[in-house]
């Protein structure tokens, strides 16, 4: 079996490196994609796969449909790499919404509970990130998720009214830093390891400060040092690779 590229040898596609048509893809690359919303992580790589003109395409790390920004893709002899890639560290620009919760910890499903958030402050918020949400922490991913259970994907059980009891996972916060608190709206960046839910984060972190609490937005503005600064969206790589004319 083929071992995998070191990802520092492939590569890498992006806003100041872009493809050219000629370019061999199956040989291994990485695309940077700037995902839109409302696409799924593999609306993107079927876009991609049809204009690369290599079978093997794959993603290194799944963004929700209402998430934005940085999705790593991979191609070829490069999708031998994708676990190296996952196991980088993921920095996300979050939006979070106190007040109401989601079914999905997100805005993707529509509020189902509500609770004042007036007593939160921008102290209690640093308070409770130190405390609860810093370095190894143990986090119940959500249920609306692709996690499976005897073989069916959480979010199909969801979807047909079904809950099962999920014990919590270890994950890891690197850090918190907060841009900005408009009440009930916290603005906040979060590096965090591979495996952690940031609707979770949001969803734990409105309980803790006695209220409820959603993800309302989020981008992913790097996955170890590859940065959404650089990223080009489908439809740009589209433009660049048309043999058309």
């Amino acid at each position: 079996m083929p071992k995998p590229i070191d990802i520092a040898e492939l590569p890498v596609f992006g806003a100041h490196n872009p493809p050219t048509p000629e370019f061999d893809f199956q040989q291994g690359s990485v695309l940077l994609v700037n995902k839109p919303k409302g696409w799924t992580s593999f609306d993107a790589v079927k876009y991609l796969r049809g204009r690369v003109k290599c079978k093997k395409v794959g993603h290194a790390g799944t963004l929700d449909p209402m998430a934005t920004g940085l999705l790593v893709i991979c191609t070829g002899k490069a999708t031998k790499s994708i676990e190296q890639i996952q196991d980088q560290k993921k920095t996300y620009r979050a939006e979070i919404t106190f007040g109401n919760s989601t079914p999905s910890y997100d805005a993707e499903s529509d509020p189902d509970s509500e609770k004042s958030f007036d007593h939160i402050t921008l102290s209690k918020i640093e308070e409770k990130l130190e405390q609860e949400f810093s370095g190894e922490i143990q986090q119940v991913p959500p249920m609306y998720s692709a996690l499976k259970r005897d073989g069916k994907k959480l979010y199909e059980l969801a979807r047909r009214g079904k809950t099962v009891e999920l014990q919590p996972r270890p994950v890891k916060i690197y850090s918190t830093k907060i841009h900005s608190y408009n009440s009930p709206i916290l603005d906040i960046e979060i590096t965090c390891g591979k495996g952690t839910y940031i609707r979770s984060i949001a969803h734990d972190l409105g309980k803790s400060l006695d209220s409820l609490g959603h993800l309302s937005a989020l981008e992913r503005i790097f996955i170890g040092d590859f940065s959404n600064s650089d990223a080009l969206t489908p439809h740009q790589y589209n433009e660049i690779l048309r043999t058309d004319g």
